[in-house]
């Protein structure tokens, strides 16, 4: 039988030979995933179950990644909890208020290979699909009972493939491509699909950029995005993990599997306008629009790479006065990295805010918020209203080198 490769992996969880879209399968979990805003409620509702003890405690991972540093007392109380739990149940992956952001640490610390099933409190563990994995995020009360039993249900989806073609032109990246692509279907364009990206564009891209198209499946509705592994899904893998994989791929017949093509030979920078991340138009079409605040960072794009791009951009020049500029690595590991670069100093020297490793303002609830009338321009994923501060706000959505030409101008600009 021929089977997606979305398919295929919750097949081998539920210990199946062969599964299909619309079938509900048991599913046994490698990895799960909660953070310090998620895990709460999650181990309020583990405890409710009334089991003692985590299921294996060596696949699940904790991490505080939304309000680090505690940002109120309610924050550093959750914190507290958190830790309780983690030394009670013997936790060993911890990672505490200085690693960074879950989607960017899980793979860094070697938790996503190929082929495994791995579950989140947080609905952009989808970005995980990049390193060849199922991932998908769950609620809180999923959670517990994965923490109690180590399995959940799923019904099987269906898999839509992005077959992307074309070389990208100058300052157009995967942040493009993937705001296009909502553009095209909309928001509820891939409902509860497997959003897998290929073609020859996908495959000339770097781990980074293809975590920021698997990391906004989620924006059109999908239940998770996935890429196909390569050389430089094993290369990225190689010395971050021992843990053997097996490597799935999507059979071209499958009855489920349907197919879009994108070309994106003449594409241009591409801008998320308020208040829906599908409301996308060309750079050119905004060019001008005055700005308050620009964030540098994320689950989406806060990596090395991103901060190359805006350092390159922002070297030798200075933030607009009438703009504040927040840069945010997405870990320490690209914290470091950048540090050991020089990027931090062309940063600062600019005037840009450098910020600890974490989410900031995205989730609207911790640094840089936005006040009513402000606007922002965010390389984050989402923004709907109140996304990042007042619901009286307007967010709109680029890359970081539309991020860092516009913090420069102080209204949104073409960086090319």
């Amino acid at each position: 039988m021929s089977m997606t490769m979305a398919e295929k992996i919750l097949a081998r969880a539920a210990g199946l030979k062969e599964t299909e879209a619309g079938t509900i399968v048991m599913a046994n979990i490698d990895v799960a995933m909660t953070h310090d805003l998620t895990g709460p409620l999650s181990v309020n509702s583990f405890q409710k179950i009334g089991v003692e003890k985590v299921w294996d405690p060596e696949k699940i991972v904790v991490l505080f990644d939304h309000q680090v540093p505690a940002d109120s007392l309610e924050a550093a109380q959750n914190h507290i909890f958190m830790r309780e739990f983690v030394e009670k149940q013997e936790i060993n992956n911890f990672y505490d208020v200085n690693e960074g952001v879950c989607h960017q640490v899980l793979p860094e610390k070697g938790h996503v290979i190929p082929g495994e099933v791995i579950v989140g409190t947080d609905s952009h563990t989808c970005t995980h699909g990049a390193l060849g994995a199922f991932a998908t995020g769950i609620g809180s009360t999923d959670m517990a009972m994965v923490f109690a039993t180590g399995k959940l249900w799923f019904k099987v989806p269906e898999t839509i493939k992005f077959d992307i073609e074309g070389e990208l032109g100058k300052h157009v990246y995967s942040k493009d491509v993937i705001l296009d692509i909502i553009g095209q279907i909309g928001a509820d364009g891939a409902t509860y699909q497997a959003c897998e990206f290929g073609g020859e564009t996908t495959r000339n891209m770097s781990i980074s950029e293809r975590m920021a198209l698997c990391n906004m499946a989620i924006e059109m509705g999908g239940k998770t995005g996935m890429v196909e592994v390569d050389e430089k899904t094993r290369n990225y893998l190689k010395g971050r993990t021992n843990k053997s994989y097996e490597v799935f791929q999507t059979d071209e017949d499958a009855e489920s599997l349907s197919t879009m093509y994108v070309d994106v030979s003449d594409l241009e920078p591409q801008v998320a306008c308020p208040h829906n991340v599908d409301n996308v138009k060309p750079v050119g079409e905004v060019e001008g629009t005055p700005i308050d605040q620009v964030f540098l960072g994320s689950c989406t794009n806060g990596r090395l790479e991103d901060l190359r791009v805006a350092a390159k951009i922002m070297k030798g020049k200075q933030v607009s006065s009438k703009v504040r500029m927040l840069v945010i690595p997405a870990s320490r590991e690209i914290y470091r990295q950048a540090l050991d670069e020089g990027l931090m100093n062309i940063f600062v020297d600019s005037g840009a805010l450098v910020c600890n490793p974490c989410c900031g303002p995205c989730l609207g609830g911790h640094v840089g918020l936005l006040g009513p009338g402000e606007v922002s321009l965010s390389t984050s994923n989402r923004n709907f209203k109140g996304r990042q501060g007042s619901p009286e706000a307007e967010v709109y959505l680029s890359s970081a080198a539309v991020a860092a030409a516009s913090a420069i101008r102080g209204e949104i600009t073409d960086p090319r």
